[in-house]
């Protein structure tokens, strides 16, 4: 059993490893927007907020809401670019109005999306995992540089701050046994943090600007409005979530070493579209599973949902409490990126783990993974192949893991159909 500092502990870690993917959604889309600083650091504050409730509500889970598996919700960022189109033709209500009815569309269609998990055999659960694992690669390495767009990309300190971190990650998890190990990924931040300071890298002129106090509240841009063209174009993106969250789901349970169930993703979709509310509600974001959290878990061995539930715990309390939540911002990219590199990796390995146990050696399924994890890499690092087709089409294929599950889904159909049409000839031929 781990004791409640211990538990602490982890949940911060697990706030730390998600923490940039959850704060640059409200800084992208408020500053496209051209919002103020009170209006940006209020996103940030609610998104941070409703985060740890609906990280709460995935873990404890009841009869028909949460997945009671130990995941961590996130905005997704398949929701950024619709958000800021909305919202620049309309307004913000608007946007907030139809995220709040797309919610709702999630809760009432996981059941009939439940039923088609038939659909996820083992061969395109592990392609679906790896193509997570591989797609995030980039990322990980655009932070170990500096960050994307950084007038310090790719600087020698940089780099050296990304391979320190990375360094500390590996030596604990080398030499250190129990608690200490678990605890690798934040003793390497922390390490590259100190490292940071000392070579001038990390800024806290944000801290000292951030507010004690701020309570989220409801409906912070005005009464939702509502558009058919917006809720169509929010419902896509939830769509895509759905999706992108079942292969998360996927991958939490062979990490955890356990079957996940289709009532477990019904329940967990139901408590994401709950969250999607709030966050329509707060004018928050629309959540989804977070994969940077899945490498933190295979890293760590450490299953608890407890774990889960103190991030998201950590989560409310950084809403609530902004110059803490800002203290946790001066962590430099680069040393992010070096964290990244071995957990992002970790969600590869897991899926290749899962690949292993198909045998490859048959033309068909080696088709099936190479297609799918072809495609899904294509899509996650040249999106900008899809720009000339219309939007809906674009939200789909240009998020990797949707399009690298649908190209598995759809070529495991195809192939397997020809397959046992080829069965059933050999067994004629032998009856004859």
């Amino acid at each position: 059993m781990l004791s409640k500092q211990k538990v602490v502990t982890l949940g911060l870690q697990h706030v730390l490893a998600m923490y940039a993917g959850a704060v640059v959604v409200p800084l992208i889309i408020g500053g496209a927007l051209h919002l103020t600083g009170a209006q940006i650091a209020y996103l940030i504050a609610a998104d941070l907020f409703t985060c740890g409730i609906a990280t709460i509500l995935q873990v404890m889970g009841t009869k028909y809401f949460g997945s009671r598996l130990p995941v961590v919700l996130g905005c997704t960022f398949t929701a950024v670019g619709p958000i800021i189109a909305i919202a620049a033709t309309s307004n913000l209500a608007t946007a907030y109005g139809a995220i709040i009815i797309s919610g709702l569309f999630v809760v009432a269609a996981a059941p009939l999306y439940g039923k088609l998990l038939k659909f996820f055999p083992t061969i395109v659960t592990g392609s679906v995992v790896t193509i997570i694992g591989l797609s995030l690669i980039p990322v990980a390495m655009n932070n170990a540089a500096g960050g994307q767009g950084s007038p310090e990309f790719g600087q020698p300190r940089q780099l050296i701050l990304a391979l320190l971190t990375l360094l500390v990650i590996l030596i604990v998890n080398r030499f250190a046994t129990g608690f200490v190990r678990a605890i690798s990924v934040l003793l390497g931040l922390a390490a590259g943090t100190a490292a940071g300071y000392a070579m001038g890298l990390v800024d806290f002129s944000t801290v000292s600007k951030a507010s004690w106090v701020s309570i989220a509240q409801p409906f912070y841009f005005g009464t939702p409005e509502f558009s058919i063209t917006a809720i169509i174009t929010m419902v896509i993106v939830c769509i895509v979530s759905m999706v992108e969250s079942t292969g998360v789901y996927f991958a939490v349970g062979r990490a955890t070493e356990q079957n996940v169930e289709q009532k477990q993703i019904v329940a967990g979709l139901r408590s994401e579209g709950v969250a999607i509310m709030l966050g329509g509600i707060f004018n928050a974001f629309p959540y989804t599973a977070f994969s940077q959290n899945v490498g933190l878990i295979t890293l760590t061995r450490v299953k608890s949902r407890n774990v889960i539930f103190a991030a998201g715990g950590i989560m409310v309390v950084l809403g609530l409490l902004p110059k803490l939540a800002a203290l946790t911002t001066v962590v430099p990219n680069a040393v992010l990126g070096g964290a990244m590199i071995v957990m992002f990796g970790s969600v590869a390995a897991s899926g290749i783990s899962i690949l292993s146990e198909v045998d490859l050696r048959k033309g068909d399924n080696l088709l099936i993974v190479a297609c799918s994890v072809a495609v899904g890499m294509g899509s996650a690092t040249v999106p900008q192949m899809f720009d000339q087709l219309p939007d809906f089409a674009k939200m789909l294929l240009q998020n990797g893991i949707v399009s690298g599950s649908l190209t598995a889904i759809l070529l495991n159909l195809f192939l397997s159909k020809r397959e046992t049409n080829v069965e059933v000839e050999q067994k004629n031929s032998a009856a004859a």
